[in-house]
């Protein structure tokens, strides 16, 4: 049967809460993973997102900062989450739908502004998460597992307004492209957006620097949608549903969509 799963940073459910539900009345997803939710647990309004049809979350929190929550109409049973690179952040959050497929929902370190480990604690942050991924997933490969969310890093030329002049900018120089391409190979992950749109600019995120981010259309694939590659081929239907970044108020992140047939 058919599922469709959306992920979104949300930056901040609560504040955004109104735009959480236009998207489950409009777009209606099955399993909708958030990012960046900036709330304890018991604080995410989980009732309104109930009201829908979206009975089960499984979520890790903490106030103000960070935080993962996967919101669905299937049933879902609570698969853990780690706290990676040992930082004391929500970061990570795992849930079993009952097909058995394992959904990663994930938000990777931004990695602040200078992109050297030594010189900024919170680059080395990032590219230590990515390495102990891949040091788990070499070890113990994934099967029937989706892995989304804010991965922080536009990996691919098209994945951003221009190449040569972020290639010195954090989310897309060539280290943090290096670590996110030996997670994803080392999982046998397949990045399922660009399976499905293979060619051309694609971006999920538009900094709200931008007077204008629409015309200017400044922006960079951060948001992502993997799957092992026993699933991959189930996959189609991926979008970018770039109207969200219009809505009042917005995120700066628009939600990534994909269908899987399983």
């Amino acid at each position: 049967m058919p599922f469709t799963l959306a992920t979104w940073n949300i930056n901040s459910v609560r504040l955004r809460v109104g735009l959480v539900e236009d998207l489950l009345r409009s777009e209606q997803p099955d399993v909708l993973c958030l990012q960046e939710c900036k709330s304890p647990v018991d604080k995410i309004p989980a009732e309104a997102f109930a009201a829908l049809g979206y009975e089960y979350m499984v979520a890790r929190g903490q106030k103000g900062y960070n935080g993962v929550a996967i919101l669905s109409r299937l049933p879902l049973e609570d698969a853990g989450g780690h706290d990676y690179a040992q930082l004391g952040h929500a970061r990570h959050v795992a849930a079993r739908l009952p097909n058995g497929v394992v959904i990663h929902n994930h938000y990777i370190p931004a990695g602040g502004d200078i992109p050297d480990r030594e010189k900024n604690e919170k680059f080395d942050q990032k590219l230590r998460y990515l390495t102990e991924l891949t040091k788990e997933f070499s070890a113990t490969p994934p099967q029937r597992a989706i892995l989304v969310g804010d991965l922080n890093i536009a990996p691919r030329e098209d994945d951003v307004w221009n190449h040569k002049q972020l290639l010195k900018v954090v989310s897309h120089t060539p280290i943090e492209v290096e670590h996110l391409e030996a997670t994803r190979i080392a999982g046998g992950w397949v990045d399922v957006t660009r399976a499905d749109i293979p060619d051309g600019l694609l971006y999920s995120w538009w900094s709200y620097r931008a007077k204008d981010w629409d015309t200017a259309d400044k922006g960079r694939r951060l948001d992502h949608i993997w799957a092992t590659s026993d699933i991959a081929g189930t996959a189609s239907g991926s979008r970018v549903f770039r109207d969200a970044r219009g809505w009042e108020k917005p995120s700066d992140h628009a939600p990534v969509f994909a269908t899987f047939d399983l």
